[in-house]
């Protein structure tokens, strides 16, 4: 019975599919850019670096916004 009510909640497909998406994803982007000719390799792998630090500092930028807001809130 416990089973059959998890197997029906929508968090745990939502979560089961979220898992499977963050193992799946990176896969499939390496797996394209090896199949790319060697031109298109370069400009892939940099435009994947150039992204990965604007989603990086976006991210440190959220983390220092929430941290002065909570700084504020306090005071």
């Amino acid at each position: 019975m416990v089973l059959l009510e998890v197997l029906q909640d929508k968090w745990f497909w939502l979560i089961v599919v979220s898992i499977f998406l963050i193992i799946i994803v990176p896969f499939l982007v390496v797996w394209t850019i090896f199949y790319l000719p060697p031109e298109l390799k370069i400009v892939a792998m940099i435009g994947l670096v150039i992204l990965w630090g604007v989603v990086s500092g976006y991210k440190d930028w959220i983390v220092s916004k929430r941290k002065s807001e909570e700084e504020k809130s306090k005071a």
